[in-house]
C-alpha cells in the first residue's frame, strides 16, 4: 500500500480528542483506529506490538546489521484537533495542480485562493489532497501515521536497505497536550527519536516555546446601577483595563519566528466576577520569566489601586527542549542530511506552540520534530501535496540507513 493509499483510508477513522473527558484516550474513536493499526503493523511484520489501555501503539523493526547501533525512533499521533469537524471527512483529489484557487465546497463557496494562500505557488503541477470544506482534513497527523508506516513496509520489503532497531509509537491526545502524559520511554527501547507532525516539506524543528498559564479572577462590587456613583466596581471594567495595561504588541497577531507573546484566549464574567486565562509563551527562560513577572506585577498593582481581590492561578505547562537536544545535536544533522539527500530543502523553523517531542526529550528521549508536509492543520481549508509525503518517506528510510553510520 503506497502512502497516499493509507492516508486517505486512514482519515476516515474519526479521532478528534476531547479535552474534557478526563480520561486517555479521550475518545473511543483513537482507541478503534490504534487496534486497526496495531494488527496492519502486526500484518506488515513489525514485532512486539501492542495497545495499552491508555491507546499508546508501540512496535518495533529488528536490526538487520550485525554490529550495535541506537535504536531510533518515530513518533506520530492518533488524534485530529477538537476545533473542527473531523469525523466526517471527505477527502478531494486535485491533480495536475494549475495554480488557481482551489473550490472545496462550490454551494457554500467555500475556497482555497491563491490570495490568502500564496504558497500554493509551490506546487503547481502536483497531486493535491483537499477537504470538501466542511471539516478538516487530519494530516495532522493522520500523515505522520501514513509515512512511518510506508517507510517500514518499505524497509521490510526491501532488506538489503541496512538499519538499526526502529522502534514505532502512535499516541493519543497530542491536541489535547497529553500526548506524553503516560508515553512509557523505557518500553519504547529507542536512544532518540523523531516525531512526524509538522509542517510543509522541508521542516525541522528542535526548539519550541517555554510555555506558561495564567488564570486572574477580579472580583467586583455590584450595586443597582441608578445608586452606583462611588460604590461599585465593575469586574468587567477592570479586567479590560489590565488587559489593556499588558504589552499591546505582544500577542500572536502580531509575532512570528523567536517573538514571545501574551495571548488572551478566554474571557468570561460580569460585574461581580470576571474570569481571563491567559497563555504566555516565549523561547527565552529569562524572558518567559519576565512576562510571568508582569503578570503577578499586574495582579498585585490592581488589587491596590481597586481595592479588590484578584486572584491569580499561574504554572508552567512545558519547555524549549533545545536544551535536550543540543547535547546530541547529530541528530539533527542526520536529520537535514536525510532530507538533502532525497532531494528536500531543510528548513529549520522554531515551533511556535508546543510539541511532544518537547516533553519526551524532558523525559529522557530527544526528540526534534520533522515535517509531514501538510498545510494549514485545524481547519477547512488543510491540504497536503502527495509528493509531499512521498518525500517524508524518503527521508525516514535514509534516516534509518545514515543511524547505522552512527
Amino acid at each position: 500500500m503506497n502512502v497516499t493509499e493509507r492516508f486517505l483510508s486512514y482519515v476516515k477513522f474519526g479521532t478528534q480528542s476531547d479535552p474534557h473527558a478526563g480520561v486517555t484516550p479521550s475518545t473511543r474513536g483513537q482507541l478503534e483506529f490504534a487496534e486497526v493499526l496495531c494488527h496492519e503493523m502486526k500484518a506488515m511484520g513489525l514485532q512486539e506490538v501492542s495497545v495499552d489501555k491508555y491507546g499508546y501503539v508501540m512496535g518495533f523493526l529488528p536490526s538487520n546489521v550485525d554490529r550495535e547501533t541506537p535504536a531510533v525512533g518515530f513518533i506520530a499521533h492518533l488524534d485530529t484537533s477538537p476545533e473542527m469537524e473531523g469525523e466526517f471527512v471527505n477527502p478531494q483529489i486535485v491533480t495536475n495542480y494549475s495554480g488557481n484557487d482551489i473550490v472545496l465546497n462550490k454551494e457554500k463557496g467555500i475556497a482555497i485562493t491563491t490570495d490568502d494562500f500564496p504558497e500554493l505557488g509551490n506546487y503547481i503541477g502536483q497531486t493535491l489532497i483537499t477537504t470538501d470544506g466542511n471539516s478538516l482534513l487530519g494530516a495532522d497527523d493522520k500523515a505522520g501515521i501514513a509515512e512511518i508506516l510506508t517507510a517500514m513496509e518499505y524497509l521490510i520489503e526491501n532488506p538489503e536497505i541496512k538499519h538499526g532497531k526502529i522502534c514505532v509509537c502512535f499516541t493519543p491526545d497530542e491536541e489535547i497536550g497529553k500526548g506524553a502524559d503516560h508515553f512509557d520511554v523505557k518500553k519504547f527501547g529507542a536512544k532518540f527519536a523523531y516525531t512526524l507532525d509538522g509542517g510543509e516539506i522541508g521542516e525541522l524543528e528542535f526548539e519550541n516555546f517555554n510555555a506558561a498559564y495564567a488564570k486572574v479572577v477580579f472580583k467586583g462590587r455590584n450595586f443597582h446601577p441608578g445608586y452606583a456613583k462611588n460604590k461599585m466596581v465593575n469586574s468587567i471594567a477592570v479586567a479590560n483595563e489590565f488587559l489593556l495595561s499588558l504589552p499591546r504588541k505582544e500577542v500572536p497577531e502580531n509575532t512570528s519566528g523567536y517573538e514571545g507573546f501574551f495571548h488572551v484566549y478566554s474571557i468570561k464574567g460580569d460585574v461581580e466576577t470576571t474570569e481571563v486565562e491567559i497563555l504566555i509563551r516565549d523561547f527565552d527562560r529569562d524572558r518567559l520569566e519576565w512576562r510571568k513577572n508582569t503578570i503577578e506585577n499586574g495582579v498585585r498593582e490592581f488589587s491596590r489601586r481597586f481595592g479588590l481581590i484578584i486572584d491569580l492561578e499561574m504554572k508552567d505547562q512545558y519547555s524549549n527542549m533545545r536544551e535536550k537536544i543540543e547535547p546530541v545535536y547529530y541528530i539533527v544533522d542526520i536529520a537535514k542530511q536525510a532530507m538533502q539527500e532525497v532531494g528536500v530543502k531543510p528548513q529549520i523553523v522554531p515551533v511556535r506552540g508546543g510539541t511532544d517531542g518537547a516533553r519526551l526529550s524532558f523525559m529522557g528521549l530527544p526528540t526534534p520534530n520533522l515535517f509531514t508536509g501538510g498545510h494549514n492543520f485545524h481547519g477547512r481549508y488543510e491540504y497536503i501535496p502527495v509528493l509531499s509525503m512521498e518525500k517524508a518517506v524518503q527521508m525516514i528510510v535514509r534516516i534509518v540507513e545514515l543511524c547505522t553510520k552512527i
